[in-house]
């Protein structure tokens, strides 16, 4: 396992997903002061290019530099907000998603083991399920 990779991975992958809620915050001030611009802004963001927050920023430079700058400036922003309690976060969140998957396996686990009889003590302990099964 290559931690340094993973972690790298992990920035990339954060930072992409914060240049698409700087675009999202972006569009809707510019819906509030500038439609036309907003619905530019809105075609050019809709398509697949924005999985890639720095190719993303790269071809918005090319269109239109002053919104490029701006987008920059949010993701900045947000970063900044987030990047104190980010890492506690993470780890609660798997820490409580992993406790909640374990749950259902196991409630999923046991469920299958009560509905399977599993030995004839189970049936001589009840004597109607017996009767059920051989009038069904």
């Amino acid at each position: 396992m290559d931690i340094k990779k993973i972690a790298k991975d992990t920035a990339k992958t954060l930072s992409s997903y914060l240049t698409y809620q700087a675009v999202t915050t972006v569009l809707n001030q510019l819906n509030e002061t500038n439609p036309p611009l907003a619905f530019w802004f809105q075609r050019f963001s809709g398509t697949d290019k924005i999985q890639d927050g720095e190719l993303y920023i790269e071809m918005l430079f090319q269109e239109k530099p002053d919104l490029a700058l701006r987008v920059m400036s949010v993701r900045e922003h947000i970063a900044e907000e987030v990047s104190e309690y980010l890492p506690e976060m993470v780890r609660s969140y798997i820490q409580q998603a992993n406790i909640q998957h374990r749950r259902q396996h196991f409630e999923r686990l046991t469920q299958l083991e009560s509905s399977t009889p599993s030995s004839n003590t189970e049936q001589q302990a009840n004597p109607d399920s017996n009767n059920e099964q051989l009038n069904s």
